[in-house]
């Protein structure tokens, strides 16, 4: 379906997405691999269209949450390794793993055990990878039987061990005291791990904001996911490298009318025209994945013109002030997310009072993601 058949849409340049791969590469040293995290459909940016040019950028691995988010990847034809950071556990879940070739994360001894049994049974050896508890309090062995944990794992033939690695819980926040902590008891567990002469193949540790932090926690893996759409975990972290953003939103101007002023719009009349005033409908509600609680409180971009979203955001619809548009007309496109600081997801999140991560995995998939491919403009779809 064409682009101008669409009521809305989701717009993704692929093109930003390579160039976010190699910015970050940039403060890698060479032997620091990457892997692209794209669980949750790439952030709801498409989780192959991501994958393919994340590997074309540089990235070695991707990394996804679950098994179908896998499986999904390799039916694309994508051959790179494929690790599930979160747990499985089932025979099923096991088999699944092992005809798709995917790497799964062990996260203790029990599930290590239900593991082998299951691929003995198959005659089949899988590359896993073993996650520490160095302070997130999730999955994983807690750090102080991590040698224990790794030796067992280590002694079951058909689980091959991959890497050893755990997750930073606060390297998002400008007090770094409990990422040191967890950095130290990670580095402890390496030595201890060296002491018994256990030598995984990688060890990482390092989200975006923990790479933007601290190159001596890079090991020899990161595994980069909100930088790879072109965000800054947090604004202290801006400007260590150039990053640019992937994602528009955008939807269509279905109605245009004049209204008197002192009339209420849309329910509950939150916004009240203070004058004769010309509202626009745009269709993109909040089913879409634009929060109600933005409501009167947005900007959009229309004609290269800010202008202002009025009145309750409804599941399929919204409205907004094109009273100094006099050029607009019904099937306009309107630049919801994407076009400029007052139109981006962490100034959302911050009307919000949530995270970016959370504007981006909103959208849901009614609205049609349509690829991009042009390094420095954003907007005109590869149709």
């Amino acid at each position: 379906m064409l682009k101008q058949n669409h009521r809305a849409w989701v717009e993704i340049n692929l093109s930003a997405v390579e160039h976010n791969v190699r910015q970050l590469k940039k403060i890698l040293a060479p032997q620091t691999e990457v892997m692209a995290v794209v669980k949750a459909d790439a952030y709801g940016h498409g989780a192959v269209g991501v994958g393919q040019v994340a590997l074309q950028g540089g990235a070695s691995w991707l990394g996804v949450a679950t098994i179908p988010e896998g499986i999904q990847l390799r039916n694309a034809g994508i051959t790179a390794p494929i690790v599930i950071l979160g747990a499985t556990n089932t025979p099923a879940e096991i088999k699944a793993i092992a005809e798709h070739r995917l790497q799964p994360t062990i996260c203790n001894p029990k599930q290590a055990l239900v593991f082998h049994e299951t691929l003995l049974g198959l005659n089949q050896v899988v590359p896993v990878h073993l996650k520490i508890d160095t302070g997130m309090s999730r999955l994983g062995v807690n750090w102080q039987q991590a040698r224990e944990f790794v030796q067992l794992v280590q002694s079951l033939p058909q689980l091959l061990i991959s890497s050893v690695y755990s997750h930073l819980a606060t390297a998002d926040e400008q007090d770094q005291t409990v990422m040191r902590s967890q950095q130290q008891r990670f580095e402890q567990v390496i030595e201890t791990l060296k002491a018994a002469h256990i030598h995984p193949p990688h060890i990482h540790m390092c989200n975006t904001a923990g790479m933007l932090t601290s190159s001596k926690m890079h090991y020899d893996l990161v595994r980069p996911g909100l930088g790879l759409y072109g965000l800054y975990p947090a604004p202290h972290l801006r400007g260590i490298v150039n990053l640019k953003p992937a994602m528009q939103v955008k939807a269509r101007i279905s109605q245009i009318k004049e209204i008197a002023a002192g009339t209420g719009v849309s329910y509950g009349y939150s916004f009240i025209t203070p004058q004769e005033m010309k509202l626009a409908t745009v269709a993109i509600g909040y089913a879409d994945g634009v929060p109600r609680g933005l409501s009167n409180r947005i900007s959009v971009s229309l004609h290269q013109k800010q202008v202002a979203q009025v009145g309750t955001i409804t599941m399929d619809q919204c409205l907004i002030d094109i009273t100094h548009v006099p050029e607009a007309q019904v099937g306009d496109e309107v630049t919801f997310l994407g076009n400029g600081d007052n139109a981006s997801a962490d100034h959302w999140a911050e009307l919000l009072g949530t995270i970016s991560w959370e504007i981006l995995c909103g959208f849901k998939h009614r609205l049609p993601r349509i690829t991009v491919m042009q390094p420095d403009l954003v907007g005109q779809a590869n149709l």
